[in-house]
């Protein structure tokens, strides 16, 4: 897969589904703060990794593949829950990093400034989510089986 811009794409969403994206995500976020502000920051904190956009991301990926295969005369097809899995995956991947980078700020913090403990942490997120997906993209025990 090459990864590259499709501005066409963005023609193919209607207002009111970015409507639903980023109300959905505000939605979220403002919980995760009243959270943080009735329970305290760490549990509040715990939240924040969540993604704010994915759920409504992979409802509206889900119904974009569905109605792109009605369109081409394809009946039933689960086309478009296998691409929401698909973004599923790597929402984990890049979660995965998240959870390094956490980690990283945690320890980092007390030990040298902000900006360098900032910098360390979001090259350990990429690093880490880049190889993730690495590793599932090019090692044949990570590809799913045939048959």
């Amino acid at each position: 897969m090459v990864i590259k811009l499709n501005f066409a794409a963005l023609k193919q969403t209607r207002w009111h589904e970015y409507a639903v994206r980023f109300i959905l995500g505000g939605l979220i976020t403002a919980v995760t703060g009243w959270l943080a502000e009735r329970f305290g920051p760490v549990f509040g904190g715990l939240f924040l990794a969540f993604p704010a956009i994915f759920p409504a991301s992979a409802t509206l990926l889900e119904k974009h593949e569905r109605e792109k295969k009605r369109k081409a005369g394809i009946p039933f097809t689960v086309r478009g829950r296998l691409s929401a899995a698909l973004d599923a995956r790597g929402a984990v991947m890049g979660s995965m990093g998240a959870l390094v980078f956490a980690f990283l700020l945690v320890k980092l913090l007390r030990q040298v400034n902000a900006w360098l403990s900032l910098s360390l942490a979001t090259a350990a997120w990429l690093a880490i989510s880049a190889g993730l997906w690495y590793l599932r993209k090019h090692h044949p025990w990570a590809r799913p089986r045939s048959g």
